[in-house]
C-alpha cells in the first residue's frame, strides 16, 4: 500500500433535496460545499439521488403489465429534473470542489445522452474541479427499476485521493457481495456509500463491512419529510400514506475495525464532521488482509468484466 496522508477532514452531509427541482436541489448543495469547506473539509459527501431527490413511495402508476398516464406526468417532471453527465450541473459542481479546494461525492438521478434512460448514479469532484468518477448503480433495487436503468459502463470507478482509492456502492449494491470484492481487490481505502436506508439492520451491516474491508465505511443517507414533495404531482394518495419523516437518516463513519467514528445522526439535517486517522487502514490488515495475505487466489477468483 502506498503512503497515505495522515488526517482525511471530511464532512458528511445529511441533508434534504429539493424534490423534482434540479437547479435549486444544485445551489443547495453548492451552498452546503461551502459552508463544509469553510469548516476545513476536504472530502464532502452527499447522499444517493440528492439531485433531485429520491421518489420514495411513488409508483409512477406502475402495476404488473400496465401503467397509467398520470403516473407518466410525473415521471416525465423527475426525467426533466435529472441531468446530463457532464452538463450544466456538474460545471456548477466542479467549479464549488475547486473553490472549496475539496473532493466532493454526490448522488444525482442522470439522464443519458443519447437515449431516455435514467441512472442512479454517484459523482466524484477532485479539489480541481475535474469529474474523476462517474458510477452508475449496478441494479436498482425492487421497484426503482421502473424509474432507473441498470449500469451499463464504469461498473467500479476509483477516485485516487491522497488517503488512498476512493470507492461507491450506492444504498443495497453492498449487500452484493462480490461487488464489495471488486472495491477491496482495488485497494479500497475510504468506502463510500450514498444511500436512502434508515433501518436498524443497515448499522449492523455498515459496520460489518467497514471489518470486513478494514477500510472507513462513510455512511452517508438522506433526512427529508413528506410535505417536501411538489404538491402538483399526480398522486396524492401515495403520498399521503407515506410518514411524517420519510426518511430519518442515520448518516455516519465507520473505522476500519468496526466502531463508529461519529455516532448516526437520525431526524434532521445536518453536516457531520470528523479528522480520520488515515494510519488506522494498513495497521488494521496486519491479521487480516481479505485481498493479500488473507486471500488464497488459489482457490477464490473473481473476475470483473469491466
Amino acid at each position: 500500500m502506498k503512503d497515505l496522508k495522515p488526517v482525511c477532514k471530511i464532512a458528511v452531509v445529511q441533508a434534504a433535496p429539493v424534490m423534482f427541482c434540479k437547479d435549486a436541489c444544485t445551489d443547495k448543495a453548492l451552498g452546503l460545499i461551502a459552508e463544509a469547506a469553510g469548516k476545513g473539509a476536504e472530502l464532502i459527501v452527499f447522499p444517493e439521488l440528492f439531485i433531485p431527490g429520491y421518489p420514495y413511495g411513488m409508483t409512477f402508476g406502475f402495476t404488473v403489465g400496465s401503467r397509467n398516464a398520470d403516473g407518466r406526468k410525473d415521471w416525465k417532471v423527475y426525467y426533466d429534473n435529472s441531468i446530463l453527465v457532464p452538463g450544466p450541473e456538474t460545471e456548477r459542481l466542479g467549479q464549488a470542489a475547486k473553490a472549496a479546494n475539496a473532493w466532493v461525492s454526490i448522488g444525482v438521478s442522470e439522464r443519458d445522452a443519447l437515449s431516455a434512460t435514467l441512472y442512479n448514479t454517484n459523482l466524484v469532484f477532485s479539489p480541481e474541479g475535474e469529474l474523476v468518477t462517474v458510477h452508475r448503480k449496478l441494479k436498482p433495487t425492487g421497484a426503482e427499476r421502473v424509474v432507473w436503468g441498470d449500469a451499463n459502463r464504469d461498473y467500479f470507478p476509483m477516485a485516487q485521493t491522497p488517503w488512498g482509492p476512493m470507492g461507491s456502492m450506492i444504498c443495497w449494491e453492498s449487500y452484493m457481495p462480490l461487488a464489495r470484492v471488486a472495491l477491496y481487490e482495488k485497494g479500497v481505502t475510504l468506502y463510500l456509500s450514498p444511500n436512502t436506508n434508515d433501518n436498524e439492520e443497515w448499522q449492523a451491516t455498515i459496520r460489518h463491512i467497514a471489518i470486513e474491508g478494514h477500510c472507513f465505511f462513510i455512511n452517508c443517507d438522506m433526512y427529508f419529510t413528506r410535505d417536501m414533495y411538489p404538491k402538483d404531482l399526480h398522486c396524492p394518495e401515495e403520498i399521503a400514506r407515506l410518514s411524517d419523516i420519510v426518511c430519518r437518516g442515520g448518516s455516519c463513519v465507520v473505522d476500519p475495525y468496526g466502531h463508529y467514528v461519529t455516532e448516526p445522526v437520525w431526524d434532521k439535517e445536518a453536516i457531520i464532521y470528523a479528522d480520520l486517522d488515515m494510519e488506522q487502514v494498513p495497521a488494521s490488515r496486519m491479521e487480516f488482509d481479505g485481498c493479500g495475505h488473507y486471500a488464497r487466489p488459489d482457490v477464490l477468483e473473481l473476475k470483473i468484466h469491466e
